[in-house]
């Protein structure tokens, strides 16, 4: 195998697939990115695969001489991006080493600068990305993902023993996507319309119009997230589905992943039908406060206590640390409704609600001080946050 391609698009392609490379792989070709040349369409294929999460992707190089095999991915990830900016020239060469050894197989990268010998291993033992094969796929418009997937991934649980918790349930319909992600002590729920804007409606792929829902793990989204955020052109996301795997499409490059297994909790019924408070409040003066207010809640118990006051029309949050001080901040506010006075909650949650609701004001929907808290964005996207009080001890 013999090729010639810019650093520059293998490094930024080895850094795309390497995040799927296991950091304590269970077989040593696992730490390794497979990588193929294909002189027919003078292409570079890299991918990655850690049993669960697999990436793949490709890049036009001059593919003197074809082939395939595997190097290590850090390795390798660390020597190109380091090389200078140019052309960078990879040739493989197997030694007189006994049939079937990895042993004799080696990638010398050529660059303007000097010269570097890598030991690679066949491809024979690295695993096939899984495929699927199900009918036509599913188009989705890569701004309605990122509008999810950022509105939803943080509310996730980093729990693993929660398994169908540590994912994104995602539900297709006719016309929109719903994106929900719970950690047990709030939820996030994001829905965007199906169909993206285009230009001309012929640019439209056909798509199949089943109705389904599944959970995906965040790992594999935040990675999806990612590529979808770093591509230039507006065109949709093949989704195909089967009954344990999901793979997204993305032009040249590929993601599969496994789908969680387990029911997910039925989060609609979780949403209060009715509120007796309202609280209209600007989003970023609320959320400076709190990041404020945070540094002193930070040092007890993560918990900052809101008083609503609808007679001035304010909201105030206060700390008291013992034994290290104590804050309070106000601010303007639309109040509606007399209950609760008080309701306490842990600041992160709300932090992490509040930079996502991407609007001027929100509005706070409130019951008794020990119920679910939802907090909408005025105007924008279409998002309930759903978090639950602290319960404040007497």
């Amino acid at each position: 195998m013999k090729l010639v391609c810019a650093q520059s698009d293998l490094s930024t392609n080895l850094s795309l697939v390497s995040r799927a490379v296991p950091s304590r792989p269970t077989h040593p070709v696992l730490a390794n990115v497979l990588l193929s040349a294909d002189i027919e369409t003078q292409r570079v294929q890299l991918t990655a695969f850690d049993l669960s999460l697999g990436l793949r992707t490709s890049f036009a190089a001059t593919v003197e001489e074809g082939g395939e095999m595997t190097l290590p991915a850090k390795l390798l990830n660390d020597i190109v991006s380091r090389l200078p900016q140019g052309e960078i020239t990879l040739e493989v060469e197997e030694a007189g080493a006994g049939e079937g050894s990895d042993a004799g197989i080696t990638a010398t990268i050529t660059s303007t600068s000097g010269r570097y010998k890598v030991r690679g291993m066949g491809v024979e033992e690295f695993p096939e990305l899984p495929v699927v094969e199900n009918g036509q796929a599913i188009y989705l418009p890569g701004e309605a993902l990122i509008e999810g997937l950022r509105g939803s991934l943080f509310a996730t649980s980093a729990d693993e023993t929660k398994q169908v918790l540590t994912g994104v349930h995602l539900k297709v319909g006719q016309d929109d996507l719903e994106f929900a992600a719970t950690d047990g002590h709030r939820l996030a729920v994001v829905q965007t319309p199906k169909q993206g804007k285009v230009d001309d409606e012929s640019d439209q792929p056909e798509t199949d119009s089943r109705e389904f829902e599944m959970t995906v793990p965040a790992r594999a989204l935040r990675e999806l997230e990612r590529m979808v955020g770093m591509r230039q052109g507006s065109e949709p996301i093949a989704l195909h589905f089967d009954q344990g795997q999901i793979v997204f499409e993305l032009g040249d490059q590929l993601l599969t992943s496994r789908k969680l297994e387990g029911q997910y909790p039925a989060y609609r019924q979780l949403i209060p039908k009715n509120f007796s408070n309202q609280v209209n409040v600007d989003r970023r003066q609320f959320l400076s406060a709190l990041e404020r207010i945070a540094v002193l809640a930070d040092q007890k118990n993560n918990i900052v206590k809101c008083t609503l006051d609808s007679e001035n029309q304010q909201i105030s949050l206060s700390v008291e640390a013992a034994d290290v001080g104590s804050g309070k901040e106000s601010m303007s506010a639309q109040i509606s409704g007399d209950e609760p006075k008080e309701i306490a909650f842990n600041v992160k949650y709300l932090m992490d609600g509040l930079k996502v609701l991407n609007t001027s004001e929100i509005q706070m929907h409130l019951n008794l001080a020990t119920n679910p808290v939802v907090l909408t964005p005025l105007g924008g996207m279409k998002m309930i946050y759903l978090v639950m009080p602290v319960q404040l001890r007497a």
